[in-house]
């Protein structure tokens, strides 16, 4: 029997700009709002929905290059659709912008495959888990002791087992904000930390010392990204216990081979919304799983929960404090953490399960 096409009849993005509640601060960057490219793709009556965490220009990216040789084609065909934007993007540039709004669109496909199929997205994306571990993320620079001790407190209060700090603005200050932290989630919390590639690698080394006094068990990003060899090298110098992890701004499957390649991480990240959609997260995935490495998502967890629950060598999800209250006032449907700290996704909803709160987003629009 010939399976009926079923056509994409429109692609469309939008930019929204939210504030954030207080400025916020990292080791190497400084904000006070963050922007998401949210896009809607249907076929069959029904809509799809995709998001990036990006710069408003994607949406001309989406509506130039990305709509028009995705609209017209099947819309169970999602794979043959990342590969026709793929190609659209080759003068424009692959990573970037050009990489956030792909995502955004190969996102929105694949919710709407998912509605048009009547399934969850997790079961479209062939789930191999049905639970997803997080970790709560924030702990800005910025925070004073108060703001820090009550974050964290109140993620160990809904059973988040796993917490994460900002470091490296001001490493003089970080024991203290550490003590702090410790103090707030006890002894039997996971205790991280990100310093967003602030640090050279002999820097790290002497930072991850310190660290190792407050039972610290996971430096992110402790230079950058784009220094694999220091990596490896604060990788290997590292007090036993504590993992080097790093990938959330790779763009291309071969960035994150290249990382693996080098031995620079005990643990890869991956940006559901940076590195292809939910097709190329599988495509790190399965990197992943030839290197024996663990894959943690980054941010995002209204998607990126779905996309983990296909992961095999999965550790956890980034449970970012932005994110989290960005996707809460933007959709209905939310997940929200379960008892162990984990994301369940709703296998009685179909696609994400999510519904665009149009009318309470539009004082965020762009443009």
């Amino acid at each position: 029997m010939v399976r009926t096409s079923i056509p994409v009849t429109e692609v469309v993005a939008r930019a929204y700009t939210v504030p954030t509640e207080v400025p916020e601060s990292d080791g190497t960057l400084e904000w006070d709002a963050t922007t998401v490219v949210v896009v809607e793709a249907r076929a069959g009556g029904l809509t799809g929905i995709g998001y990036s965490y990006t710069d408003a220009g994607a949406v001309s990216l989406v509506a130039s290059k990305l709509a028009p040789v995705v609209e017209g084609h099947d819309a169970l065909d999602v794979a043959a659709a990342w590969a026709r934007m793929v190609d659209a993007l080759r003068n424009v540039g692959r990573v970037g912008v050009g990489a956030t709004a792909l995502s955004a669109v190969d996102v929105a496909l694949w919710d709407l495959k998912a509605r048009l199929l009547d399934v969850p997205a997790a079961v479209a994306l062939d789930a191999c888990r049905a639970e997803v571990p997080i970790y709560g993320s924030g702990g800005f620079c910025s925070y004073s002791p108060a703001q820090l001790h009550d974050q964290l407190a109140g993620w160990v209060g809904a059973g988040i087992p796993r917490v994460k700090i900002k470091v490296g603005r001001r490493p003089a200050e970080d024991p203290e904000r550490l003590a702090t932290a410790r103090k707030a989630v006890g002894d039997d919390t996971a205790l991280y930390v990100d310093a967003n590639g602030a640090f050279s690698p002999r820097q790290a080394m002497a930072e991850a010392n310190v660290y190792a006094d407050f039972a610290v068990g996971w430096f992110e990003e402790p230079v950058s990204s784009d220094d694999l060899a220091g990596l490896a090298a604060v990788r290997r110098g590292a007090p036993t216990g504590i993992d080097v992890a790093a990938g959330e701004y790779g763009y291309t499957a071969e960035y994150f081979a290249a990382m693996l390649a080098a031995g620079a991480v005990d643990c890869l990240q991956a940006d559901v919304t940076r590195c292809g959609g939910f097709t190329g997260f599988l495509k790190v995935a399965a990197l992943c799983d030839a290197a024996h490495i663990d894959l943690s998502a980054h941010c995002a967890p209204q998607i990126s929960a779905h996309a983990c629950t296909a992961v095999w060598h999965l550790r956890h999800l980034e449970y970012f404090h932005d994110h989290v209250r960005i996707e809460s006032l933007f959709f209905d449907g939310v997940l929200e953490p379960a008892e162990g700290g984990v994301l369940v996704p709703d296998r009685t909803r179909p696609g994400l399960g999510l519904d665009l709160r149009r009318g309470d987003i539009e004082r965020f629009a762009v443009g």
